[in-house]
C-alpha cells in the first residue's frame, strides 16, 4: 500500500472514531436532559361557585423565565405531544399565598387586554384553529349525536379535574404586573381549583350532578402530572359510571419577549370575564390509543357554538391539534383553558359560572 493511501486510510479511521465519540456524548446529553427536570425549562424556552368570589392578593417570587410571544399551549404542541409533562411553562416550586409583599422597588410590565376571535376555520358564530393537516367539517360535528344522553338523576354526570391545579391568576386588574408575579399557588382559594368550584356550582344550580377532583396532580413537580390525573380520572369513572363529560380545567399564559402579558377578555352583563379556549385532539394517524376522538370533537364544537350563542365573545378559537392530553380515557373528554395568568381570579370565576351553564345546556339538549 502506498504511503499516501495509508495516510488517507488513517485519516478516515480517525474521523470515524471522533464522530462516534461525539455521537455518544450527544446521546447521553439527551438522556441526561430527559431525566433531570431542571433542564426542561431550558429546552422548552428555546422553542417557539357561590355567587361571590374573592380575588387573590399580591404574590411574591419572581417568574423564572420569559415565555414566547405565542400561547404556551401553542408552543407546547410543537414539542413532544406523547409526553405533555415534558414542557412545563416553569419548573414547579411550592408557593403559598402571601399578601405582604412590598412592590415599591419592583419593575412593572404591561398587561394588554385582547378579544381573540378569528382563525383559519369559521362556521356560523364561532371559530376553530385547525393546527392539523386534516380537513374538518364543523357542521357535521355540530349536528352529530353525542356519545351519551342526559339522565334525570342525582348521580354525577360531569367530572372536573385539574392536571395543573396550582395554576393561578392575577389578584387585581391594574393594567400591569410586578416582576415578582408568580402565577402558581398551592392554596385552592387562589388557583384554578377555585374556577372549578364556580363551574361545579353552576352545574349543580342547573340540576346536573358533578364531582370535582381537587387533587394537585402537579405537586411536588410538573413531571408526571398527566399520569397522575389519568389515575384520578380512571378512579372516578370506576366509582361513578354515570359520568359522561370529563373536563380538565387549566389556565393559559401568553407573554411576549418584552414581558408584556396578554389577557383574553370579554364583557357580558356588564361583568368582565376571561375568554376560554377549548382544546380537542385527534388520532387520525394512530399515534395514540385514541379511536373516539371525533366524539370529543362533536362535544367541543357544540360547547363552542352554545357558548357563543349564550355569551357572545366567551370563546377563543377552538384549538384542534395533534395531541391527546388524557382525552382518550372516555368519550366526552376535553381540556379547557380559562383565561391566562394575566386575567384576575374574579374574571376567571365569572367565566366558570357561565361555562357551567353552557355545559348543562349541551348535556341536556345535545
Amino acid at each position: 500500500m502506498k504511503i499516501s493511501e495509508k495516510i488517507c486510510k488513517a485519516t478516515v479511521v480517525t474521523i470515524a472514531v471522533i464522530m462516534s465519540l461525539f455521537g455518544t456524548v450527544c446521546v447521553f446529553d439527551k438522556v441526561d436532559s430527559f431525566f433531570y427536570p431542571s433542564r426542561i425549562k431550558f429546552i422548552a424556552e428555546g422553542l417557539a361557585m357561590p355567587d361571590t368570589f374573592t380575588t387573590a392578593a399580591a404574590q411574591n417570587d419572581k417568574e423564572n423565565k420569559k415565555q414566547s410571544s405565542q400561547s404556551n399551549t401553542e408552543t407546547h404542541l410543537k414539542l413532544n405531544n406523547s409526553n405533555p409533562d415534558f414542557y412545563s411553562d416553569t419548573d414547579f416550586a411550592v408557593k403559598k399565598h402571601d399578601s405582604s409583599a412590598d412592590h415599591s422597588t419592583e419593575e412593572t410590565f404591561l398587561v394588554t387586554e385582547s378579544l381573540y376571535r378569528e382563525s383559519n376555520v369559521s362556521y356560523q358564530n364561532f371559530f376553530i384553529k385547525n393546527a392539523t393537516d386534516l380537513t374538518i367539517d364543523p357542521a357535521a360535528y355540530l349536528n352529530a349525536d353525542l356519545p351519551f344522553t342526559y339522565e334525570n338523576t342525582d348521580d354525577p354526570q360531569v367530572l372536573i379535574v385539574h392536571t395543573h391545579a396550582t395554576e393561578s391568576y392575577m389578584d387585581e386588574d391594574l393594567g400591569y404586573y410586578y416582576e415578582s408575579f408568580y402565577p402558581r399557588d398551592t392554596d385552592d382559594n387562589f388557583n384554578v381549583v377555585k374556577v372549578g368550584d364556580a363551574i361545579a356550582y353552576s352545574l349543580e344550580k342547573s340540576g346536573v350532578g358533578v364531582v370535582h377532583c381537587k387533587e394537585h396532580h402537579d405537586e411536588p413537580q410538573y413531571l408526571g402530572a398527566y399520569d397522575n390525573s389519568a389515575r384520578s380520572i380512571n378512579n372516578y369513572i370506576q366509582q361513578y359510571p354515570s359520568i359522561k363529560i370529563i373536563l380538565d380545567i387549566h389556565r393559559d399564559s401568553i407573554t411576549t419577549d418584552e414581558g408584556e402579558k396578554i389577557k383574553p377578555t370579554f364583557v357580558y352583563d356588564n361583568k368582565k370575564a376571561a375568554q376560554i379556549m377549548i382544546m380537542c385532539g385527534n388520532d387520525n394517524y394512530g399515534y395514540y390509543d385514541f379511536p373516539d376522538w371525533e366524539q370529543n370533537m362533536s362535544l367541543a364544537v357544540k360547547l363552542q357554538s352554545t357558548a357563543e350563542t349564550k355569551f357572545p365573545g366567551m370563546t377563543r378559537p377552538l384549538y384542534f391539534g395533534n395531541f391527546m392530553y388524557n382525552m382518550n380515557l372516555a368519550p366526552g373528554s376535553l381540556l379547557i383553558e380559562v383565561g391566562t395568568d394575566a386575567n384576575t381570579l374574579e374574571e376567571a370565576c365569572n367565566t366558570g359560572l357561565m361555562l357551567g351553564d353552557v355545559i348543562a345546556d349541551v348535556l341536556k339538549n345535545g
